[in-house]
């Protein structure tokens, strides 16, 4: 119990990475017996999301959004999260046509249609490193792009979202991405590590980033977890006890960073401080904390994550209480402003689906989610992200007055097993790598910038 309630506050706060917030949506936070406004705000920014989605119409692709790939996975996990605790089934038709269409030919989510975007997304890249720009349709994308997809299949399997009949389980798609991945394992180059992106002439491929290993490192957590194959468990170990020889994770302080590169071999890091990268290591440690019923090591690091992120997170300027924005160039892509409340009458979920309802009151219908939810009225941004946040502060909520839990394959899980998917699949090209330039790392930033809000529903439905 001790662990949930970190993950209640913590969830909060990876929540944050998106930034919110509000009131139209009718919310009474208070009343736990009656969850029908709570519901009904959840299914509101949900449909509010949709908005942005139109691969489910005729002549557009299944899966797929407007200058991302990664966000579509994003966005269906949240979904199957707010189906499991509301009830409301009425996107899973879309969700389950999503998540099937991308899982690509080899049951590993590296489908041949999913990166045209990059050249939408990045147009200032200096994408005459290509013949032809249009064969960027054949391949993929980061290693942390496909993880993405890999979690939202493994929610499927934690919340017994049906299998379906004539494609592959949600586990066996986790297991493919895995499987995919862990041939990507570099010794080569700083004695380990998954490289950010699989292709040398993509940029960034010369970094090995947080976002990418400790994605991995989540996937093999949660894998060991609902299966209970030690294999797994001894991965998300050895890629645990690497980035934390490396200078990307310090157990000491507790500091995360978000970069290293190979051309130094890695003895230097970027250290930005984005939320998503403490998250996902917390939500990681937290599985294995759980898979081997208690491990000094994991707890350790679930404390120290959680406390280093509040104290980076919470600064003094707003009493330790309101999430405060990391600063970014390119904020007009995504803002990292949020409002994170702590209070001793009611969690900080609960506070932060508050601000959320008040900050959801734009638009036409004044139900447009912002991003500024520590604003008392909503701050006249709207996207595809605001919503998705909102959305799930509100699925959190729902879950916190839930009994259910995350299950495995001993305690209810249905999903079946293929522990050789995907290894058919393309692995990392082995061209030597070209020097990283300014407008690299610009992309770097562009791409890692998107992620957040996946987190929170991660994080809470983990450790009940």
């Amino acid at each position: 119990m001790r662990l949930f309630q970190l993950f209640v506050r913590f969830s909060s706060l990876s929540l944050g990475l998106f930034g919110t917030p509000t009131t139209a949506l009718s919310l009474d936070i208070h009343d736990s017996e009656d969850i029908a406004s709570l519901k009904e705000a959840a299914s509101t920014a949900a449909r509010g999301m949709l908005k942005y989605y139109h691969g489910n119409e005729p002549g557009q692709t299944p899966g797929t959004l407007d200058n991302t790939w990664w966000e579509a996975g994003a966005m269906f996990m949240t979904l199957v999260q707010y189906w499991r605790v509301s009830g409301d089934s009425s996107h899973n038709d879309i969700t389950t046509q999503g998540l099937q269409w991308q899982a690509g030919d080899d049951h590993d989510y590296l489908p041949a249609n999913s990166t045209a975007y990059l050249v939408r997304a990045l147009p200032t890249l200096p994408w005459d490193i290509l013949t032809d720009a249009n064969d960027l349709t054949s391949i993929p994308q980061g290693n942390d792009d496909q993880m993405f997809w890999g979690l939202a299949a493994m929610t499927c399997a934690e919340t017994t979202y049906p299998d379906v009949s004539d494609g592959p389980s949600w586990l066996s798609l986790v297991q493919g991405v895995f499987n995919n991945q862990i041939p990507r394992w570099e010794m080569e180059t700083c004695h380990g590590g998954l490289r950010w992106q699989i292709h040398s002439w993509l940029p960034g491929y010369d970094l090995k980033n947080t976002i990418s290993n400790g994605g991995l490192f989540q996937i093999a957590a949660r894998l060991a977890r609902y299966t209970g194959d030690q294999k797994y468990a001894d991965w998300a170990t050895k890629i645990w006890d690497w980035m934390a020889s490396s200078p990307l994770l310090d157990t000491k302080t507790w500091n995360v960073a978000d970069t290293t590169s190979v051309t130094d071999e890695c003895t230097t890091n970027g250290n930005e401080q984005w939320t998503y990268n403490y998250g996902t290591l917390l939500c990681g440690a937290a599985y294995m904390y759980n898979f081997t019923n208690g491990d000094p090591k994991w707890l350790d690091a679930v404390d120290g994550l959680l406390n280093a992120s509040l104290r980076i997170f919470f600064p003094p300027m707003y009493n330790n209480d309101v999430f405060q924005r990391v600063p970014v160039h390119l904020d007009g892509l995504h803002s990292h402003a949020g409002s994170i409340h702590r209070g001793a009458d009611y969690s900080p979920t609960s506070r932060s689906a508050e601000a959320a309802a008040r900050q959801c009151s734009g638009g036409k219908d004044g139900t447009e989610c912002g991003v500024r939810w520590y604003e008392d009225k909503w701050d006249g941004k709207n996207s595809l992200e605001t919503q998705m946040s909102s959305l799930s502060i509100f699925t959190a909520n729902l879950m916190l007055q839930s009994n259910e839990q995350p299950v495995t394959s001993t305690t209810g899980g249905e999903s079946k097993s293929d522990p050789n998917a995907g290894t058919g699949g393309r692995s990392r090209q082995a061209e030597p790598p070209r020097k990283i330039t300014s407008g690299d790392r610009a992309g770097a930033w562009i791409i890692t910038l998107l992620v957040g809000v996946a987190w929170i529903s991660i994080i809470v439905w983990l450790v009940w």
